[in-house]
């Protein structure tokens, strides 16, 4: 019991610090609040906070909501009968659907979306982050369809579906910055998840199906 309360609380504290380090960068911009303001601001020491959040971009983008393995993941947990493709295009419309700010829908995320655009190592985290998140993919693709060393398909349907789930977060960003309505840009988004499945190829789109 004591060490759920423990866990509570942590979880709370982590909480708070990350909601008042976004309403100062949001108010200010990322890169003209500091680590100490965050953490007096959070009513924490420096200390505390770095065990929270070693890094000041991990303030806005923590592991835990921005991992490398995110696709991965959604293929991993794909019902038996499901392609890999399959499993990724349902998640990112089912995320979409719900407004979910994984995909950058949530209320308010405009204005975050507008701080993260205008501070350069945001931008070249999400860029690296991208790019983990293809090869986090691309190893568990080969390692599922036990695919010989130095294949290159689960590579090409990893780089495939790591496009679709950029495409569709710039196109969800460029929209919320010209400030569209949650729900036009939901409409929009799922549109465009539509097209883009119409292109991909059959061979994409039935890779790795989860055997029964």
């Amino acid at each position: 019991m004591a060490g759920g309360l423990r866990e509570r609380k942590k979880q709370q504290t982590r909480q708070r610090i990350y909601d008042v380090a976004t309403g100062l960068f949001v108010d200010r911009g990322f890169d003209r609040v500091t680590i100490a303001e965050v953490a007096a601001a959070a009513e924490v020491s420096v200390n505390t906070l770095y065990n929270y959040f070693p890094a000041k971009e991990d303030l806005v983008l923590p592991p835990d909501r921005a991992s490398a393995e995110r696709l991965a993941e959604i293929v991993r947990e794909r019902a038996a009968g499901v392609s890999a493709a399959r499993a990724v295009l349902d998640r990112l419309r089912e995320e979409v659907r719900r407004r979910d700010r994984m995909v950058g829908l949530a209320e308010g995320f405009g204005r975050v979306f507008g701080m993260m655009r205008s501070a350069p190592t945001l931008t070249a985290r999400l860029i690296d982050l991208g790019r983990q998140m293809e090869d986090a993919l691309a190893a568990a693709l080969a390692e599922e369809t036990r695919a010989a060393p130095g294949e290159l398909l689960p590579r090409v349907v990893a780089g495939q579906l790591g496009w679709v789930h950029s495409t569709l977060l710039a196109e969800i960003g460029v929209r919320t910055a010209a400030g569209e309505h949650p729900d036009t840009i939901a409409e929009a988004a799922l549109a465009l998840l539509d097209a883009i499945e119409d292109v991909l190829s059959e061979r994409v789109l039935g890779y790795a199906v989860r055997e029964e």
